[in-house]
């Protein structure tokens, strides 16, 4: 149980209890939200996000709305300075499951504004990308570490969310690619958030030549913090938390240091995000052809692998 202390502000946070922290979380995010699940560990002071799209391992506009609740939740319940000492919440960690982590980014969505010529609505999906990329990489204000695992294939724009975490791992089979340089289009936030941990260099021979890097390839070009055994991400996550726990006031203060040493990644992410939403909305029919015969492969996949 959280310690009660004198302050008012303190105290109507501690008699929450631990039990209900997820309730919490969902009430203050407005309860409905889809494509994720919630779990937290108090031992730990840990928020499990489960990443469960509904039709296809996507990041969709219903997916990224839910993760910024979340985040926002946590923020606006605990994330005042005053409040540090009696959060319930010092980790938010992101997962996922089935054959894939994610297929990146929504075509089908991307695909239907094309169509549309809905320039507002890719604007959205840019917003919501870019806002949780930037609460993940500051520590949610500065009051909690961000944390991702990733247990197998993690394509595209997919991968950047997990990415701008303060640490990312990954399982030994999990693999890597942004095969968006080969349609004529390139992800949203990948320029910055990769060049923040690998470098430039590094950052741009990955997302100009589209091709796929395994685990601990990704690991030796700076893109990870460890590469794990298959199975084991979560419990690695788990003993990182319980390591971190005693020096984790240190550990944020260092991450939004760092953070913020790299620069003003929200007016970067900005920039990117403009320059984006102008890319879709003048390719050519060739590319938007291409889009969809990848749109359509991804479905033929997925009704293989799911039906096997």
């Amino acid at each position: 149980m959280l310690q009660v202390c004198a302050s008012p502000i303190v105290d109507s946070v501690a008699a929450a209890g631990t039990d209900d922290v997820v309730g919490r979380i969902r009430q203050r995010a407005g309860g409905f939200l889809p494509e994720v699940q919630l779990a937290y560990e108090p031992a730990l002071k840990l928020v499990w996000v489960t990443i469960k799209p509904e039709l296809k391992p996507v990041f969709t506009l219903q997916l990224l709305d839910s993760l910024g609740k979340i985040q926002q939740a946590i923020m606006d319940l605990w994330g005042a300075p005053e409040r540090y000492q009696a959060s319930p919440v010092r980790f938010l960690a992101f997962r996922g499951t089935g054959p894939f982590f994610t297929l990146g980014g929504d075509l089908d969505f991307y695909l239907d504004c094309l169509a549309k010529n809905d320039r507002a609505a890719l604007a959205e999906y840019s917003r919501l990308s870019i806002a949780g990329a930037v609460r993940n990489a500051g520590c949610l204000g500065g009051q909690v570490i961000t944390l991702s695992t990733i247990h197998a294939k993690a394509i595209g724009g997919g991968i950047d969310a997990p990415r701008s975490c303060n640490v990312m791992i990954a399982e030994e089979q999990a693999s890597f690619v942004y095969p968006e340089i080969k349609f004529n289009h390139f992800p949203i936030t990948a320029v910055a958030i990769l060049s923040r941990r690998m470098g430039a260099r590094a950052a741009e021979r990955m997302l100009m030549s589209g091709e796929e890097m395994s685990a601990a390839e990704f690991m030796a070009a700076g893109g990870l913090e460890a590469v794990v055994p298959a199975g084991t991400g979560e419990d690695w996550l788990r003993r990182f938390a319980a390591e971190t726990l005693p020096v984790h006031s240190a550990k944020t203060a260092l991450y939004c240091a760092f953070h913020r040493r790299a620069g003003d990644l929200q007016e970067e992410l900005a920039h990117l995000g403009a320059i984006w939403t102008d890319c879709m909305l003048r390719l050519p029919p060739s590319s938007i052809s291409k889009l969809q015969r990848i749109a359509q492969t991804q479905d033929r996949m997925l009704a293989r692998v799911y039906r096997n």
